[in-house]
């Protein structure tokens, strides 16, 4: 289960992804890991609004924010960090997300086809059901808007799916990556997903020789 959060903003950056930490004031219920969360923004720059997309988890923090009606007030810190789309559009984006590790790419992709950006773009997404998979319709539609862009989605558990899936099915490795990159030599790589899952993807990229300046990472540890 998702849940998306919206907020009105005027929003005129690059084409970054920063990661603002919002909280709960005056939750429902709370634990030792506090009201605080640090999340990625999913939305495009060209919209007004911001919007945050978390997986749903047993977690007090996660239990308030499901309950709290709309309209009710969080207090949203400047932004940290950021995951940035590379200016040389001749250079290949690579982006490996796992789970709700989507969310900053979806608003890279939704910006890039938008700005008709001459830039191919590779999105290798693992999930371990299609019914697990977030956004998964737009990603699609995207696929159908702009021609420079790949997606290579996989469902690694479909052996628990009610669902059909003609796709990959298995982890994401070099054998796959390979496949539809041919030489891994020359893209930029963003991955961001599960810490295993981060870590996982480097030591791959980097067995294969790829240069760690060409590799960039954000980790989404489930909280």
């Amino acid at each position: 289960m998702f849940l998306t959060c919206i907020k009105q903003q005027n929003w005129s950056l690059a084409l970054l992804v920063l990661f603002p930490c919002s909280t709960l004031r005056n939750p429902p219920e709370t634990d030792a890991a506090g009201n605080t969360r640090s999340f990625s923004i999913a939305s495009p720059l060209f919209e007004n609004e911001l919007v945050f997309t978390t997986r749903m988890r047993d977690t007090a923090f996660k239990r308030s924010l499901h309950i709290v009606p709309l309209g009710t007030k969080i207090k949203i810190d400047p932004a940290m960090g950021s995951f940035t789309l590379h200016k040389d559009v001749f250079k290949p984006a690579v982006f490996l997300a796992g789970g709700i590790g989507i969310a900053p790419f979806l608003s890279i992709l939704r910006q890039v086809d938008k700005d008709r950006l001459p830039q191919m773009l590779y999105l290798f997404y693992s999930n371990r059901r299609p019914e697990d998979t977030a956004f998964l319709d737009t990603l699609q539609t995207l696929v159908t808007t702009n021609p420079k862009f790949r997606l290579i989605c996989t469902m690694t558990e479909m052996s628990k799916s009610e669902k059909k899936w003609k796709g990959e099915a298995a982890l994401i490795d070099k054998q796959m990556l390979s496949r539809y990159l041919g030489i891994l030599l020359g893209p930029i790589y963003y991955i961001a997903g599960p810490p295993a899952m981060v870590t996982a993807m480097r030591h791959t990229l980097v067995q294969a020789g790829v240069e760690k300046d060409s590799i960039r990472a954000e980790e989404f540890a489930g909280y």
